[in-house]
């Protein structure tokens, strides 16, 4: 049955995909309706997030920056899906990168990087802007699709410009079995890692679990940690920043990178928090005792 949807939904998907982005955001303001006001999708998971992330805010401050959520969460999923199509000149019209002397430095050194994001902005379009600039090849590592089909549709939209990309699980053995190229590997932080491997610390007033993978593959291979914010100016825009966080990982202590990255990413929604991923149940864990 999944093998039929995809074939039959495939054509419908690139047509869609190949619309300008004027129509896209037409449909998207219809399906902002539809979500908000009609379905409330993960209404109750958005608010409780918004209210522990701000405590300080009144209702109304969080009901407006829900209201702005949705309408971002539904132009990011219609900008995902114009991946699939997009042409360079169109991205780079689209998204800026404001300053790769921080990536050429260390590419003409022939020096490897790691960069660490989070889900903040629209991480799609920003990677797939990297691939049109003549430094590293980016690798993204991320999860695998259970069904063959989509996730075979998403290889695809992620890789068509030059990008790579690495399994969450064969993160390591990929980074080092490329070690002879010259690599950028993006590493979405903040995701929900197992409780149990996690380094814990307050993150938006809340206990929250943090993936150690960027900090101790960081240290093993002994690549500097750039850190990137996609940060959205204007709807259908967006900007990419990058930052140096570490030079010489290997000589951090223990947790710091992982800390300085997330204080680096809480700094970034506390100025923006609409283009957060705030319909992801990032505090489903507790803290272990």
């Amino acid at each position: 049955m999944s093998t039929i949807l995809y074939y039959i939904s495939l054509p419908f998907l690139y047509a869609f995909s190949a619309l300008p982005f004027w129509i896209l955001y037409r449909v998207s303001d219809f399906v902002f309706l539809i979500m908000h006001y009609l379905i409330g999708y993960r209404k109750k998971v958005i608010t409780t997030n918004l209210k522990n992330a701000f405590p300080e805010k009144s209702e109304k401050e969080i009901f407006e920056i829900r209201r702005k959520y949705y309408r971002y969460f539904c132009d990011l999923i219609f900008e995902v899906l114009k991946t699939l199509t997009i042409n360079p000149k169109t991205l780079q019209k689209r998204v800026l990168f404001e300053d790769t002397n921080l990536f050429r430095k260390y590419y003409e050194a022939g020096q490897s990087v790691i960069v660490v994001m989070g889900h903040f902005g629209n991480w799609e379009l920003a990677g797939a802007r990297f691939a049109l600039e003549p430094i590293h090849q980016l690798y993204v590592i991320y999860h695998p699709l259970k069904n063959p089909h989509f996730e075979s549709l998403i290889v695809k939209a992620r890789t068509r410009l030059g990008n790579g990309l690495y399994s969450m699980k064969n993160a390591l053995r990929g980074m080092l079995s490329d070690r002879k190229k010259v690599t950028a590997t993006a590493f979405i932080a903040d995701q929900t890692p197992s409780p149990q491997a996690a380094h814990w610390m307050e993150f938006l007033h809340q206990d929250t679990p943090v993936f150690l993978g960027t900090e101790k593959i960081a240290k093993k291979l002994k690549y500097p940690v750039i850190y990137i914010t996609v940060k959205r100016p204007k709807r259908g825009f967006y900007t990419i920043h990058s930052t140096l966080l570490f030079d010489h990982p290997e000589q951090t202590s223990e947790n710091e990178i992982s800390e300085i990255h997330t204080r680096q990413l809480e700094k970034d929604i506390r100025e923006q928090p609409e283009i957060w991923l705030w319909s992801h149940r990032r505090w489903k864990h507790k803290r272990p005792q």
